[in-house]
């Protein structure tokens, strides 16, 4: 697997994250099909890159409940 380079790509709080600085994500819509995805707290340590559409499932299951207990 190849590395990608996210030096130069917008990052954009979640919409649902907590204005208190709490559990936040950050995505970066600079990359189709690609979705980066980091944590706010941390932005140094590496991102996870989706295809954009698992990402989109996931949003999508989130967003409609649908996603298994743990």
């Amino acid at each position: 697997m190849r590395a990608i380079d996210l030096s130069t790509v917008t990052w954009r709080k979640s919409s649902y994250s907590n204005p208190d600085g709490g559990q936040c994500i950050e995505v970066s819509p600079d990359l189709p099909p690609l979705v980066p995805v980091r944590d706010s707290k941390d932005p140094h340590r590496p991102a996870l890159v989706f295809p954009a559409a698992a990402w989109a499932a996931f949003v999508d299951a989130v967003k409609g409940g649908e996603l298994p207990a743990v």
